[in-house]
């Protein structure tokens, strides 16, 4: 069969995704198994691959989405945990009793803890939590939904305890037993896929560190340009030290974990450094501004500004126990009774929180411990349906575990009560469910795109290249050494229309690899890209963006929403393509 007919059908089941998803506005519920059908189809034509291999490849990729959604399944109960015993009313509570300076607000809230939500949870909960806290401070709906989504930018490629880099390439990409995983062990001199993966970390937090020093600015900047009552970006000048010191509070140990602990941490320990450090310098006296910056008088804001959720109602977070008049997750108001934050130290409310850090660090460092969790409660399934394919889920090591254990300890740390224990499990259940389907076929439609060109399928498909492998040859030919300059904005378009990090990395992570491969650049640095990529696409996702404007009640205004990110997105692209090329062919030109 012609290349160029091989390279049409390879380029389908993306195709297919893209026009449903974007074009369309179809749920990813519905797309992913339709892709799913394609991508078997496809397989089964273009490359002669077995329906028993194309049925084995589905069922690994169902198991690794499992793993997928216990993490964020244990991440979403334990936020939901703390929404009920009000211990995010707490948390909230500090932050706005630094300041009333709406620039410090979006700095400590959107910046700094919603780079902590992202660390913790992921997959797009930050704006759904920010974005209804702001709303209760004071913050215009169509505000707080912009600078929520942009805010926890460096985050979200180390998402959920680092899922989109531990279980998207490590564990699908990269995985072990594959002939792509031992090309990396061998030729590149790592210990194995997981220390190739960690270098991938590595470059990423450098990225972004360097590229995210004008992330908090840019939240602050927006605020004030777009919906200031002077528009102008002079407001954000003035806090210009306080965005540089946060960032350098947040990207210091942001990086250094990336470089210690590997791609768990970053995230979740760079946020939680930082915020100790910038809350600690404000209640100092420093970095404040010598002027509160507000909002002009509510009457003269404009209509889209406000949906059905009315600002200044109450801190809320969307369900749960809190003040009345808390934003509901539905977009409503909701009433609610706060029967714990009354009484509830900043303290007790973080505990929960540097309980799963201590747990994750010492489930993760410590040999034994590690070695017990991970060989102990392992449900596995070799050789399925008699071919090589093989893929086993650790329950007890999975970060997903210890959400839940920690989420349970709340209960009684928190003095919660039945009603309120059985809305936290409720409230996640219904979270978790539009992610099953779409992730089984996601990373199913993937696995069967991978698989095609490996061994076992080569030796009945008389090709030389599977999907991914065809697509990046095409593409690395097209663009040449300029390749690397690239890779962040691919990674964008796969969360751009999956609405995930993790989903960007399973879609292309080998696609980059490969096309790295074929121009001799370092591998490590631009499937990095991929995933810093990956990470700014999230800010123009439909997906994510539908899910903030829902829970403040300003559904219909995805336009202006996406108009407005496209400026973050295109600096972030622009200048991820410019530190990839100079990291690739002027800082580790040698890197494998």
């Amino acid at each position: 069969m012609a290349d160029l007919t091989l390279a049409l059908l390879a380029v389908l089941p993306l195709a297919v995704i893209g026009v449903l998803m974007v074009g369309l506005y179809q749920p990813a519920t519905r797309t992913m198994p339709i892709a799913w059908v394609i991508a078997a189809v496809v397989a089964f034509v273009g490359w002669e691959m077995a329906p028993r291999l194309i049925a084995a490849a589905s069922i690994r990729g169902a198991l690794t989405a499992t793993r997928i959604l216990v993490i964020v399944f244990g991440a979403i109960l334990l936020l939901y945990t703390l929404k009920q015993s009000g211990a995010f009313e707490v948390i909230n509570a500090g932050f706005s009793s630094i300041s009333d300076d709406r620039r410090v607000q979006v700095v400590l809230l959107c910046f700094l803890m919603g780079s902590f939500i992202e660390g913790a949870a992921g997959f797009g909960t930050p704006a759904a939590i920010v974005g209804p806290l702001l709303v209760g401070l004071g913050f215009p709906p169509l505000a707080a939904v912009v600078v929520a989504l942009t805010g926890n930018l460096l985050a979200i490629t180390f998402g959920a305890v680092g899922t989109p880099l531990i279980i998207g390439l490590r564990d699908v990409v990269f995985a072990e037993g594959t002939g792509t995983a031992q090309q990396v062990v061998q030729q590149g001199g790592f210990e194995s896929v997981g220390a190739y993966v960690a270098q991938i970390g590595v470059w990423a937090a450098v990225i972004h560190a360097i590229v995210g020093i004008a992330v908090p600015f840019i939240g602050v900047a927006m605020m004030t340009r777009f919906f200031g009552e002077d528009r102008s970006i002079k407001p954000a000048l003035e806090v210009l030290p306080l965005t540089l010191f946060a960032w350098a509070a947040f990207a210091v140990p942001y990086v250094a974990t990336a470089v210690l602990l590997g791609p768990t941490f970053p995230a979740l320990l760079g946020s939680m450094v930082g915020l100790l450090v910038v809350t600690t310098t404000l209640r100092a006296g420093y970095f404040l501004p010598d002027e509160e910056w507000d909002f002009g008088p509510r009457d003269q804001w404009p209509d889209h500004w406000v949906g059905s959720v009315k600002p200044g109602q109450g801190v809320g977070t969307g369900g749960g126990t809190s003040r009345e008049g808390t934003v509901a997750a539905d977009g409503g108001v909701a009433t609610f009774e706060d029967t714990h934050s009354q009484d509830m130290s900043l303290g007790m409310a973080w505990l929960p929180y540097v309980l799963v850090a201590a747990l994750l660090v010492l489930t993760r460092v410590v040999g034994p411990v590690q070695e017990f969790l991970s060989t102990t409660g392992v449900f596995a399934w070799n050789n399925i349906l008699g071919t090589p394919f093989s893929e086993g889920v650790e329950l007890l090591y999975l970060p997903g575990s210890l959400f839940v254990l920690v989420a349970v300890v709340t209960y009684a740390l928190h003095g919660m009560n039945r009603e309120e224990i059985t809305d936290s499990w409720s409230e996640a259940l219904r979270n978790i469910a539009p992610a099953v389907i779409a992730l089984w076929f996601a990373v199913a439609t993937v696995m069967i795109m991978q698989r095609t060109g490996s061994a076992v399928v080569l030796e009945a498909a008389p090709v030389d290249s599977g999907m991914l492998g065809l697509l990046s040859e095409i593409t690395a030919d097209t663009t040449g050494q300029l390749f690397p300059f690239f890779s962040g904005f691919i990674g964008a378009f796969g969360a751009f229309i999956a609405g995930s990090n993790t989903v960007s990395d399973i879609l292309f992570g080998l696609f980059q690899f490969q096309a790295a491969q074929q121009i001799g650049a370092p591998t490590q640095v631009v499937v990095a890209a991929q995933a810093v990529g990956g990470a700014f696409g999230n800010l123009i996702s439909i997906h994510n963006v539908v899910a903030a404007l829902t829970v403040v009640g300003l559904i219909g205004e995805e336009g202006r929403v996406i108009r407005l990110e496209l400026i973050p997105v295109l600096y972030y692209g622009v200048f991820t393509g410019i530190v990839t090329l100079l990291l690739a062919y002027v800082v580790a030109p040698g890197a494998f």
